[in-house]
């Protein structure tokens, strides 16, 4: 019970006792706005910061895969001088025969100036007919961002390896690096045709099953195409080693220059051009183009 002798506050006393507890509250408000908005400011130039670095990496990337190529460069192990990889049964690997270990854009020579017909000078780059009881040579040119040649392999994949596996026929594959310039500037055909052939060179058991994910994968054209690291992650998921040094420091990309180059001087103007026991599939049904070539072995 409180005393009777306690006096109780005055109207003015509780006015500015109320006014007090007004003004600590909006200080404290004000305090509490003034620290979220510095958070909110920091967080912003955080973000901004974040953006700037994530457009830096970007544009560093892009300028790395866009340097100057050397015009000289390795063949990978594995891989034949004109940059194919030949499969043969359980997509194992099988050794070229040529015995190149380097290539020079510079000895392709002087382009078409006019748009051939049909491929030339087939027994220059390692196309010729097969030998009678041999598996039939099967080269196949692709690149890794064209849809058509994905639809291709969708189509006609499962009847090759059949074939494949039979060993009626060997498949020989040789990315190009031909639409380059629909990869918003990041060259993604031939990087992922270099990222192959380190394939090629460190793990030839991975090979058909990485050309399969790149596939499975593959980005549209007028996009900047897979990065080095998915390249290399999916790389890594195919079975191979560590290929980043080899796709980061761009060690087959002269290779591909030079394929490329060499296809072109011999009149592949496009993708995919397939040829079979020395010929060349340009008119009727692939169906009826490879029943045909296997006929006559």
């Amino acid at each position: 019970m409180s005393p009777t002798n306690d006096p109780r506050p005055s109207k003015a006393e509780r006015t500015a006792q109320a006014r007090e507890k007004a003004r600590l509250i909006r200080e404290a408000q004000l305090k509490k706005e003034k620290r979220n908005s510095w958070l909110i400011r920091g967080g912003v130039l955080l973000a901004a910061v974040a953006i700037v670095v994530i457009i830096a990496i970007v544009v560093l990337q892009t300028n790395k895969n866009n340097e100057p190529v050397a015009s000289t460069g390795p063949v990978a192990a594995n891989m034949n001088s004109y940059g194919g990889v030949t499969v043969g049964k359980k997509d194992a690997v099988i050794p070229p025969t040529t015995t190149a270990k380097t290539v020079d854009i510079n000895s392709v020579g002087a382009l078409p100036t006019a748009k051939p017909d049909k491929a030339t000078g087939l027994d220059e780059i390692g196309i010729k007919a097969t030998a009678k009881g041999q598996p039939v040579q099967t080269v196949i040119y692709l690149d890794f961002m064209c849809p058509v040649c994905n639809n291709f392999e969708k189509t006609y994949g499962d009847a090759l390896n059949s074939l494949r596996e039979e060993g009626k026929i060997t498949v020989e594959y040789r990315p190009l690096g031909f639409l380059d310039t629909l990869s918003s500037g990041t060259n993604y055909s031939s990087r992922a045709g270099a990222a192959a052939a380190c394939v090629a060179d460190q793990s030839p058991g991975s090979y058909k099953k990485f050309l399969d994910t790149l596939y499975a994968n593959q980005p549209a054209e007028n996009s900047k195409g897979l990065d080095n690291a998915t390249l290399v992650k999916y790389a890594t998921e195919s079975g191979a080693a560590d290929i980043s040094n080899c796709v980061n420091n761009k060690t087959y990309r002269p290779a591909m220059a030079y394929t490329t180059a060499l296809a072109t001087a011999h009149g592949i103007t496009g993708t995919p051009t397939v040829f079979m026991d020395g010929k060349q599939w340009q008119t009727g049904t692939f169906d009826d183009f490879y029943k045909a070539a296997l006929a006559a072995k």
